[in-house]
């Protein structure tokens, strides 16, 4: 590939100078690895339902392909085009997940998907990275003295997006979305009185979730008294990181993919620790923690008040998903049904977290009187 001149006035030649490269080196290796954990962990689960061996992989490698697309392109835009892109997909998301209650299947006792041009698709992956730069825009335009009630608006639609969610239900989602919303409205400038008044609610609101949802309580139980219920696939991935040791198994030579029903998304952590070991583990780890400091420090100087909060809110999307995994992977709190970053298999997740990414690394492009 020819180098690429500092004074390469082309849309490509910008954004390759301003783009954070480290970043996007990252993300790239994520999604590599995730391909070829994918291709190890799926063969066993897919022929337990009797699929092809390389289903789970086939439709991965097809997703995956519109998802670098998409990273790419929307990581060109500019801070506006990040802004309106993100208002249509917000509103089209809020649409999809109201059809989703009516006409999406049931599926272990929620209502998640649902189907657009013979595609299944997941709309509540789409709706986390486009609310959080709606409510970064919403906040930014009150803090900086338009004459709009901000703060309100932004609260109606966080009502109407947990209210979707709940309906589902899907309180893992919830949690994701509340803590963006409540990490932004601080940064914003959130008066004390009202963070202790939402940390009250936030209270009331996960013991109402115990009480109202059997499978929370379930889920919980479990957590706190192991002997209380089943806890398989816990078991089953602690039992492949302590196989896994310090350097692995080798690829292809695990078995607690043979046990996991979701061996090839959830638990996919798992897999990389029997086969991989502990250090790739780490990488893993690592490679996120660099990612979402990287992103901070990106904004440390900047003078965009939505860059920030829009940045903070993806960030905290981003970093808060992959700890929830690997955290309820190892046991250290109550299972949840979260894909791990670019790693797990969903095609909906891939195709949303591109998206997302995909805004961060344009909102953290260099920019003349933006950045220091």
């Amino acid at each position: 590939m020819p180098a690429i001149a500092r004074d390469d006035s082309s849309v490509f030649g910008r954004w390759w100078w301003t783009v954070d490269r480290w970043s996007l080196l990252g993300i790239g290796v994520l999604m590599a690895f995730g391909i070829i954990l994918i291709l190890t962990a799926s063969p066993p689960v897919a022929e337990r339902i009797g699929l092809n061996p390389l289903h789970f992989f086939y439709r991965q490698s097809m997703a995956l392909i519109p998802a670098i697309v998409l990273l790419l392109a929307v990581s060109m835009l500019t801070v506006r085009g990040v802004r309106r892109l993100s208002v249509t997909v917000f509103a089209a998301t809020i649409a999809l997940m109201l059809l989703t209650l009516f006409f999406g299947p049931e599926i272990k006792g929620a209502q998640r998907w649902i189907s657009v041009a013979g595609l299944s698709l997941q709309p509540s992956e789409f709706v986390k990275p486009a609310f959080a730069i709606v409510a970064a825009w919403i906040f930014s335009a009150r803090r900086l003295g338009a004459d709009i009630p901000g703060y309100w608006i932004s609260a109606s639609l966080y009502a109407v997006v947990i209210t979707l969610l709940l309906m589902q239900p899907d309180v893992g989602q919830s949690l994701v979305v509340s803590v963006i919303w409540f990490s932004q409205w601080f940064l914003a400038g959130l008066p004390m009185i009202w963070v202790a008044l939402l940390a009250v609610l936030g209270f009331v609101a996960c013991v109402g979730a115990y009480f109202l949802f059997p499978h929370v309580a379930s889920r919980i139980d479990r957590f706190l008294d192991p002997a209380a219920g089943e806890n398989y696939q816990v078991d089953r991935a602690m039992e492949a990181f302590l196989n896994g040791g310090m350097f692995g198994r080798g690829p292809g030579h695990g078995t607690v993919k043979t046990h996991l029903p979701d061996a090839h998304a959830d638990f996919i952590l798992a897999v990389a620790g029997e086969e991989f070991g502990l250090i790739a583990c780490l990488f893993i780890v690592i490679l996120f923690a660099s990612i979402v400091l990287r992103g901070f420090s990106r904004i440390l100087h900047d003078a965009d008040l939505f860059v920030v909060l829009a940045t903070t809110g993806l960030l905290v999307q981003f970093g808060l998903q992959a700890l929830i995994n690997m955290a309820s992977t190892i046991n250290l709190m109550p299972t949840k049904g979260m894909t791990l970053p670019f790693i797990s298999y969903g095609g909906s997740s891939l195709i949303a977290l591109a998206f997302g990414m995909g805004a961060l690394l344009a909102l953290t492009r260099k920019r003349v009187g933006g950045q220091g």
